[in-house]
């Protein structure tokens, strides 16, 4: 019975693919029914991509049978070029998966430098190259400034906040100068330490220049203009979040590392692995009714509380595998000598722990940096958006969707999380696998 029903299966599997190629594969009017207007029509387009990608696994085995029989015949010896073939293809595969991935910020990029907002133009280019006509490769005929240049139109600046502006881009070059010597000389410590120092000096400038912008400052027309301030204001928010979500998981994380006997202690923990099972936007009615009673909607307090709340049960799980892997005999040995636990508390495992603590403020910096749902319920004036909600602003157009300032506001919004990933990958890193070994 068994094997009838696999027959049966296997029939109906290969009558399945038999069907879809006869129907649609090489079936010619099926593809002209279902192209778009301004698309461009290749007659089994399918076949030449296979055929492109074959004809480059075929030039990786090539390559291995010649330079492993040029190799055996020099050094003398019987070596199979298949591992070296593998290695090729999988190579290979890593590239294609790379452009694929990387492709829509290609097509992101591009667009921010389009003048004519044509990024779902219908008209076709007639180049003559199959690529670009079918927008494959993005289509630029007169790349300009011009998106980029809306979104700063009409900002002043005052001559302090343009001196910290210079000192963050100082310290960025810095920063790149210190990573490209890293890479092409001996890693020593003045490097980590330089490093630090200057991507310290780059955060506190960029945040004391969005502490000292104020909406008065903008004074260009229309909601583009604005985008700057929606900076300031996301930087404002994730870093208070960041800042507070430190301090209730250092001290929450402390309590259930050290004291094993604190009452409710397991039934808590247990509740905070209960509450990270249901996403956030379950809770918007109860926040939104919450900040309604309190009077804080609209507000920088309101979001961060809110946001907050969010971050408790991760990183106080986080610091308490990280604090347990901390052997507690320095902390006996502090006592032994007269501190109390407050003082070794203070200092002696918050100085252990400031890797986690830029862990945890990186991670909720960056998951508030761009978060959407419950900023768009809690912020209603343009003057108070954030990223996320300001970028939302150009694609809801009466008339027309402002897919060039899009673009060119989704690159410049993305710089800060690409520096901070950059500068503080291996706090990342190391904070993903801390506590994982114990003592």
């Amino acid at each position: 019975m068994r094997k009838l029903v696999a027959f049966l299966l296997t029939g109906l599997a290969l009558y399945g693919v038999y069907w879809f190629a006869a129907n649609r594969l090489f079936d010619e009017a099926s593809y002209r029914r279902q192209v778009a207007f301004g698309s461009v029509f290749v007659p089994y387009g399918w076949a030449y991509a296979l055929g492109f990608l074959l004809a480059l696994v075929l030039l990786v085995l090539l390559y291995s049978l010649l330079y492993t029989a040029l190799v055996n015949r020099l050094r003398g010896r019987r070596k199979s070029p298949w591992p070296l073939f593998l290695q090729g293809v999988t190579h290979l595969f890593l590239w294609v998966l790379i452009l694929l991935v990387y492709y829509p910020v290609v097509q992101v990029v591009a667009a921010s430098f389009d003048p004519t907002n044509n990024l779902f133009s219908f008209k076709r280019p007639e180049t003559g190259f199959l690529l670009l006509d079918a927008k494959v490769i993005p289509y630029l005929p007169n790349p300009s400034l011009e998106n980029y240049a809306k979104l700063v139109e009409g900002v002043v600046l005052y001559p302090y906040q343009v001196v910290l502006a210079l000192l963050a881009g100082l310290a960025l070059l810095g920063v790149g100068v210190v990573g490209l010597l890293r890479r092409l000389l001996a890693p020593e410590a003045w490097m980590d330490l330089w490093q630090g120092r200057l991507l310290f000096l780059m955060a506190l400038s960029v945040f004391a220049l969005a502490l000292s912008l104020s909406p008065r400052q903008f004074t260009g027309q229309g909601t583009e203009t604005k985008f700057l301030l929606w900076v300031r204001n996301t930087f404002l928010i994730s870093g208070l979040t960041g800042l507070l979500a430190v301090l209730l998981t250092a001290t929450a994380g402390y309590a259930f590392a050290r004291f094993r006997h604190l009452p409710g202690r397991y039934p808590m923990l247990l509740f905070f692995i209960f509450v990270q099972m249901f996403p956030g936007f379950l809770a918007l009615v109860a926040i939104y009714y919450l900040l309604s009673r309190l009077d804080l909607l609209n507000t920088f307090t309101g979001l961060v509380l809110a946001y907050s709340g969010g971050i408790i049960s991760f990183g106080t799980w986080v610091y308490k595998g990280y604090l347990e892997s901390i052997s507690p005999s320095l902390e006996e040995a502090a006592m032994v000598d007269g501190a109390t636990r407050w003082q070794v508390f203070t200092k002696i495992l918050l100085p252990l722990s400031a890797p986690m603590f830029v862990f945890i403020f990186l991670l909720q910096f960056v998951g508030t940096y761009s978060e959407f749902v419950l900023a768009n319920l809690v912020l209603t004036g343009v003057e108070s958006w954030n990223v996320g909600v300001g970028l939302r602003s150009f694609t809801t157009g009466q008339f027309q969707t402002k897919w060039g300032v899009f673009a060119a506001a989704s690159v410049l919004g993305s710089l800060p999380i690409l520096f901070l990933f950059y500068g503080f990958q291996q706090y990342f890193v190391s904070g993903y696998t801390a506590g994982a070994v114990k003592e």
